[in-house]
């Protein structure tokens, strides 16, 4: 079983559609990664991210325990290595939720991965799912569409294209390219 890698702009909805993955598809592992921020209402410790603060994040990164690690927004985010060996030394079908930066460094470490683009169906989609949030200051939401710009132009980087049209289709579509192997 090899790693299948998700990624894609800031708003796309890749936790949307990967919340859905794990909904309909219990047997697929999805990684949980670790970030600095602040947990966003209804999120759960270790359900959407491990929430750890900046000097327990600095020693993970520090002992080696992030297979990639990226800052975006002003918070760290990374993978934790172990669970996601043992997950794939045991032959389960794993799907690795990150942003770009993260998710070329995993490239650079498992070139065999499968990875994925998770595409919005348009610009202004985009930004609608962004600024409809409601959960961060212009500011913030400023630098997601700049960085959002930058990061759809990657989208030949990857093997495979989801677009994020309807969460449930997206989902399925994620899925056959995970059980794909």
């Amino acid at each position: 079983m090899r790693l299948t890698v998700l990624s894609g702009p800031s708003g796309v909805g890749k936790g949307t559609v990967v919340a859905e993955v794990r909904r309909r598809h219990p047997q697929v592992w999805v990684s949980v990664s670790c970030t600095t921020r602040a947990p966003r209402p209804g999120e759960t410790d270790g359900v959407e991210y491990h929430f750890v603060d900046a000097e327990e994040f600095a020693q993970m990164v520090k002992t080696g325990e992030l297979l990639e690690h990226a800052m975006f927004a002003g918070h760290a985010y990374g993978t934790p290595r172990a669970p996601l060996g043992e997950r794939l030394a045991a032959g389960v079908p794993c799907l690795l939720e990150i942003e770009l930066q993260g998710a070329r460094q995993v490239r650079a470490v498992m070139p065999d991965a499968r990875f994925v683009f998770l595409a919005p169906p348009s610009w202004e989609e985009l930004v609608r799912r962004l600024t409809g949030r409601g959960t961060e200051p212009t500011e913030v939401i400023i630098r997601r569409l700049d960085r959002a710009r930058i990061e759809l132009a990657a989208e030949t980087e990857f093997d495979a294209v989801v677009v994020n049209d309807d969460v449930t289709a997206a989902a399925e579509r994620l899925v056959s390219l995970v059980a794909a192997g």
